[in-house]
């Protein structure tokens, strides 16, 4: 749904859709801090025992860390 709309965005810009594209595909990965944002967290989250908090402790610095990251690397890796 967003890599028409940053393909456009990239386009009305004047630069290469590629990094914009990155980020959007990079950015629905990026879903840490609920138990619902991934297959993975929602089968450990009864089993496990774990509370809600549980995942938004973990998951809050994890995700700031991941897109701290990964827009420094679309920088690097993906010029405009």
């Amino acid at each position: 749904m967003f890599i028409p709309l940053a393909i456009a965005l990239s386009e009305s810009m004047a630069v290469s859709p590629v990094p914009f594209v990155i980020a959007v595909a990079i950015s629905a990965s990026l879903a840490f801090i609920t138990p619902f944002g991934s297959p993975t967290n929602a089968m450990v989250f009864s089993v496990g025992g774990y509370r809600f908090i549980d995942f938004v402790k973990v998951g809050v610095p994890l995700q700031l860390l991941t897109g701290i990251v990964g827009i420094l690397m679309i920088l690097l890796l993906f010029p405009f």
